[in-house]
């Protein structure tokens, strides 16, 4: 039994690193953490009243995800992205996306796609509920799936990591107005295209989508308020 309290330690220092981490993509997402800002590992851990570890520990997480980077003595800076940087990552996932949207259109059958509604309909309820983090994790699942029915793995991978270069900062002002919902539902219209094997119309639509996340992340970019605010607090999920 001696070897139970260090594996007790090591869970709850594991949970206390992810709520930490999530906690972090949230004052992301609302806007609390600016692009280009360096935040250091102490003070915010001040701020979630909880040791620099775990928030390091986050911090890194984050970074693998190309959310920040470390800056040397300094601590973490929110990866800032330049108007070129959403065109180049935009470009990408259309080259990618959109014809296999329409090979997967062609080629799955509509049981596999009928299963990836729940999906869709939760990107549209988190819209609505203004719940950025389900917001944003039902739309990554449903795309990443998605794409999968085209059995290579590889692309899965690489959308997968675009996606998490181009996140969304400051989303709850898009919430706020609404705007997120109408970009949800076009989840809803791509895959009833693709159920109905009209491929054509479903490249059409993903184009579409992808054009209208652009031009929610160009309004969101202007909207960047000029001074991050403090106070962020630690939330058990």
């Amino acid at each position: 039994m001696a070897d139970l309290k260090p594996r007790t330690l090591i869970s709850v220092q594991e949970r206390l690193r992810d709520q930490v981490a999530h906690a972090l993509r949230a004052a992301l997402i609302s806007g609390e953490l600016r692009p280009g800002v360096v935040y250091s590992a102490p003070a915010l851990a001040a701020d979630f009243g909880v040791s620099a570890t775990p928030v390091r520990e986050a911090m890194l997480d984050l970074a693998r995800e190309g959310l920040v980077e470390a800056v040397r003595n300094k601590g973490f800076r929110v990866t800032e992205l330049t108007e070129r940087d959403l065109d180049d990552f935009t470009e990408i996932r259309a080259l990618i996306e959109v014809p296999t949207i329409g090979r997967v259109a062609r080629s799955a059958n509509a049981d596999q796609l009928e299963a990836l509604r729940p999906q869709a309909e939760a990107i549209v309820a988190a819209a609505g509920k203004q719940d950025l983090i389900g917001y944003l994790e039902a739309d990554r699942q449903f795309h990443l799936d998605l794409l999968g029915l085209a059995g290579n793995s590889r692309l899965v991978e690489v959308v997968g990591d675009l996606r998490k270069r181009s996140r969304l900062y400051g989303l709850n002002r898009l919430a706020e107005r609404g705007e997120l919902v109408s970009s949800a539902e076009e989840h809803l219209e791509l895959l009833d295209l693709m159920i109905a094997g009209d491929a054509p119309a479903a490249e059409s639509c993903m184009t579409r989508h992808l054009s209208h996340v652009r031009s929610l992340w160009a309004e969101d970019q202007q909207e960047q308020p000029e001074e991050s605010r403090t106070g962020l607090r630690l939330r058990a999920r």
